[in-house]
């Protein structure tokens, strides 16, 4: 039987949330059985995706496949980039550490803050008059 090494984790991102499968292989990275290059038009995005790649110098010796739903693309890169960070820290110790270092396996806990009653937006205020 053909089994294939992979490693799963997932990682999230305001309210994105991306469920990652790493396969050894030749780096290519599928998201919503799409393309990189075709899920995401922005480069930054692009580039938050690699990060993990680049901070354990293991560029094209990976395969990516990514399931991400919910937010906005950026809060979705950044959701694969926790997935993927979390993934690489259980193939090797070494990686753990690279990726610590370079913040990628701490979760980003800002979200949108809620709006209050009484006023405009989360901060902004309705307009006061003295009359």
């Amino acid at each position: 039987m053909n089994q294939r090494i992979q490693y799963k984790a997932t990682g999230r991102r305001k309210e994105a949330i991306a469920k990652v499968t790493l396969f050894p292989g030749t780096g290519k990275i599928i998201i919503n059985k799409r393309q990189i290059d075709d899920y995401f038009l922005r480069e930054t995005d692009k580039l938050i995706v690699l990060q993990p790649f680049r901070a354990t110098d293991t560029m094209n010796k990976f395969d990516v496949q990514a399931d991400v739903f919910g937010g906005g693309l950026t809060g979705q890169a950044g959701a694969i980039r926790l997935g993927i960070s979390r993934a690489l820290s259980m193939i090797d110790d070494n990686f753990k550490f690279a990726l610590k270092k370079g913040k990628f396996l701490t979760r980003d806990p800002r979200a949108k803050e809620r709006k209050k009653y009484g006023q405009k937006g989360a901060r902004k205020r309705f307009q006061w008059t003295k009359r």
